[in-house]
């Protein structure tokens, strides 16, 4: 390891390599311009952080400098996990490019961290949500919006990644999620009446030529954010008394079905989770609502007055 570069920026052989690792996931893995942007802060931060030189000159102790540097400005276990994780898969590309013969970041726990519960909305609190019945176009646009991200447990991502040619004759949907795969869900009763309700009036937002399903006012694909904006209005509108965001409807769906189901595998097919693990949380939602209702109706569990 060398001390010549400067702190604030990369060297020409380390941008090189970290430049030709983003292209690779972006090309071979389809990861999205969201998490490539990640990838790069991440590194960059090593990178400069240590002074490197060159990659191949990492080493684990250099690796537990980056931890102590993050623990010392305060950044929480989770995200330090995550830098941990990107270094790790950037070493591995390195080792298969022969940059490196060793991984120095094998063996290197990440500092342990509590595992937040995803937090949702109540039924009730999502029927006063989608019950709002309006006239004007932008509310039915947005009625359309929530009903399949509530409806299908789709990512914000994949719903305004919708083409016309994805929504199927047979009332199915197909969207495409991380790494690009596809998967083929249900519509329900209800989101497959707003979609229709929808589609009827969506010539009037767009040019005939248009291929996104879903349009803002401008007569263009509607983004991230627009979609996030509007959801939030919609909570406060219906007097929610708390912030909803898309993601928030997504976890909601998945509590609903697996109260409802008992079938893990189920929710993690229509979540498009490729390892159950990741589907796992929702099993202590899942508990906690069981033990809610144990307190509430077993004589042994109530207080005695």
């Amino acid at each position: 390891m060398s001390t010549s570069a400067s702190p604030a920026e990369l060297t020409d052989a380390c941008a090189f390599w970290l430049d030709k690792f983003l292209l690779h996931l972006r090309i071979e893995r389809g990861l999205s311009p969201h998490t490539l942007s990640n990838y790069h802060r991440q590194l960059t931060y090593i990178a400069t952080t240590l002074s490197l030189e060159d990659w191949s000159g990492l080493t684990p102790a250099d690796v537990k400098r980056v931890l102590s540097s993050s623990k010392r400005e305060g950044q929480h276990a989770r995200s330090i996990a995550l830098r941990l994780s990107a270094l790790r898969t950037f070493c591995r590309y390195l080792i298969d490019q022969e940059q490196l013969f060793s991984n120095p970041v094998e063996g290197i726990q990440a500092p342990k961290q509590g595992r937040p519960l995803p937090r949702q909305l109540s039924v009730e609190d999502m029927q006063h949500l989608l019950n709002k019945d309006e006239d004007a176009l932008l509310a039915i646009r947005d009625k359309a919006m929530f009903e399949l991200l509530y409806g299908c447990g789709i990512r914000l991502s994949e719903l305004t990644g919708l083409n016309l040619m994805d929504c199927q004759a047979d009332g199915t949907l197909r969207v495409r999620g991380k790494g690009s795969k596809e998967r083929v869900l249900p519509m329900g009763k209800m989101a497959r009446q707003a979609m229709s309700q929808w589609l009827a009036v969506r010539p009037q937002f767009c040019q005939p030529d248009e291929k996104a399903v879903f349009v803002s006012q401008q007569k263009r694909r509607i983004s991230n954010r627009q979609v996030a904006n509007r959801l939030e209005v919609a909570a406060i509108e219906q007097g929610l008394g708390r912030k909803v965001s898309p993601h928030k409807l997504r976890h909601s769906f998945a509590t609903h079905v697996l109260e409802s189901s008992g079938d893990l595998r189920a929710v993690q097919e229509l979540l498009g989770h490729a390892n159950l693990s990741t589907t796992q949380v929702y099993t202590h939602l899942d508990f906690q609502h069981l033990a809610k209702v144990y307190d509430a109706a077993h004589p042994k569990a109530r207080k005695k007055t």
